[in-house]
């Protein structure tokens, strides 16, 4: 059974991969972002112990799944469950554009008025990509990638 993990810069098309795949291969699928925030205001980064108990219980309910988002810290949790990984590596231009015609996402944003209100945040974020240091960053995913040694493939376009 199939277990995939995809990973990637905020906009570079995670979400609507995971959703095909899902679909084609009839798996489970985890958007990382329910798992990684608690529900506060403002919103905060949930305990990582906390967002492994979760991941436990997906991982535990599923036979074959995917986990999708940019979270390197919590991707690491399930690399040794995985056969699958895919890191969509597009250019910062292709995420940027891929965020402002994304569809509303209702599970992130109360409205879509609210999600288009958070894009130039947004937009921000994606462009400091390859600068960050951080788990987000694509010098994470890059070593999250690398490191893996099941079958794998980067992809450097949505094409």
């Amino acid at each position: 059974m199939k277990k995939i993990l995809i990973f990637g810069n905020s906009g570079s098309g995670k979400s609507t991969l995971a959703k095909k795949l899902a679909a084609e291969y009839q798996l489970a699928h985890l958007d990382l972002d329910t798992v990684a925030w608690q529900a506060t205001t403002p919103v905060t980064r949930m305990p990582i112990d906390e967002s492994q108990a979760l991941l436990k219980t997906f991982t535990s309910n599923n036979s074959g799944w995917i986990v999708e988002g940019c979270y390197a810290d919590l991707l690491a949790l399930l690399t040794s469950q995985a056969n699958e990984m895919v890191y969509l590596n597009l250019p910062v231009e292709a995420c940027v554009n891929n965020a402002k015609t994304r569809p509303w996402e209702p599970h992130k944003y109360e409205s879509k008025a609210a999600q288009d209100a958070n894009l130039p945040m947004l937009i921000d974020w994606i462009t400091q990509y390859p600068l960050r240091d951080d788990t987000f960053s694509q010098r994470a995913h890059q070593q999250l990638f690398d490191g893996f040694t099941g079958n794998k493939t980067m992809m450097l376009s949505n094409e």
